[in-house]
Order: C-alpha cells, then sequence, then structure tokens
C-alpha cells in the first residue's frame, strides 16, 4: 500500500488534492480513499489530508502515520507542525517552493526529497495561488504513485473547462520538473 499525507493551508486545495490523487489511482483500476483532517476549519489554518493507494481493498481507515510520501503545499508549515513525522525511510518529500532543498535548511533530511515552485506554476497557468493540482504532478514523478496522464484526467474531470486544462498543464510542467531534478540528480551522483 502506498500512503501519502497532504500538509497545507485553508485554501490550498489538500482536501482535493486527496481525493484527485485516489480518483487517478481508481481511474487506474486500483483501490483509493482520501480523506482530511482540520482543526478550525478556516483559510489560513493548517489542514492535513490523507491518501492510500493499493492494487487490493482497503480495510484501514485511520489517519496516515507513517507515509511513504510527504507533499507540503506551504513551506511556513515546516517550522510550525512536524510534517515530517512518521516518514517512512527513504521516503518521498515534495514541498512547494522556489527555493531548494539545501536552501530551505532540510539538505540532511532522510529520504528523498525536492521541491517545486507550484504556486508560481499555478499563477502562471490560471492566474490563483491553488498548488494543490501542480504539486501533484510532481508526486507522480517523484514516486510514480499514478501516471500523469491519470492524473490529468482527473483533474479535468474535478474541473471540466479552461480550469481543468490549466490545472492539468500546470501538474504536467511539474512532472516535467521534477523528472528533470531527477535527472540532474542522477547525472551530479555519477560524476562524483
Amino acid at each position: 500500500m502506498f500512503q501519502v499525507r497532504i500538509h497545507g493551508r485553508g485554501g490550498q486545495g489538500a482536501v482535493t488534492a486527496a481525493e484527485l490523487l485516489s480518483v487517478a489511482a481508481f481511474m487506474e483500476d486500483r483501490h483509493a480513499q482520501a480523506f482530511p483532517s482540520f482543526g478550525s476549519e478556516r483559510t489560513g489554518a493548517p489542514v492535513v489530508a490523507f491518501c492510500r493507494i493499493d492494487d487490493r481493498p482497503i480495510r484501514v481507515r485511520e489517519p496516515v502515520m507513517r507515509p511513504d510520501a510527504l507533499v507540503v503545499q506551504d513551506p511556513t508549515l515546516l517550522h510550525q507542525v512536524n510534517v515530517f513525522e512518521g516518514l517512512r525511510p527513504g521516503g518521498a518529500v515534495l514541498i512547494n517552493s522556489p527555493r531548494s532543498v539545501d536552501e530551505l535548511g532540510l539538505g540532511e533530511l532522510a529520504g528523498h526529497a525536492l521541491t517545486v515552485p507550484a504556486t508560481a506554476l499555478a499563477v502562471r497557468h490560471f492566474g490563483r495561488p491553488v498548488p494543490n493540482a501542480v504539486l501533484l504532478g510532481g508526486l507522480a514523478a517523484l514516486t510514480g504513485c499514478v501516471r500523469i496522464e491519470s492524473l490529468g484526467a482527473a483533474v479535468r474531470e474535478r474541473f471540466p473547462g479552461e480550469l481543468g486544462e490549466a490545472n492539468a498543464a500546470a501538474a504536467r510542467e511539474a512532472y516535467d520538473h521534477v523528472q528533470k531534478a531527477q535527472r540532474e540528480e542522477r547525472a551530479h551522483a555519477q560524476a562524483d
């Protein structure tokens, strides 16, 4: 079972992100579940959403305490919430930031971590600072949890018309961004 925990703030679409990821998995004939956890339901408050994906029916219903992957939609949460709690050894971390992992002071982070300027991509593609679908594109590249085509189809189904097309294009750009970063990391590792 592949488990994802998404940390964001109210209004950034963390709950929608988990739902989109589960729909993309359904489109691949897999089992999935998505659900949120909030404290105060207000814009800007910390929000956590969860998604599980498996090839078999999923019976567990509690929050994801040992994620295989983390998505951090707002880098200010890095200093307010223990977002890395329970991350499995070697787990994947994707952070919404134009800065690098080293610039964020996370160079020693266990596992595989990358950043994506998701808010900037969202604003450029559809004019709103909502990084959710964009980050899922990066997550698909980082982990292979779903195919980018399935994710694009899930986004277009949820947001028909121009908004869906723009979100899918932004997710694709994040996917390409992460793939390029991974190629550069491999090349750098081979050079050492």
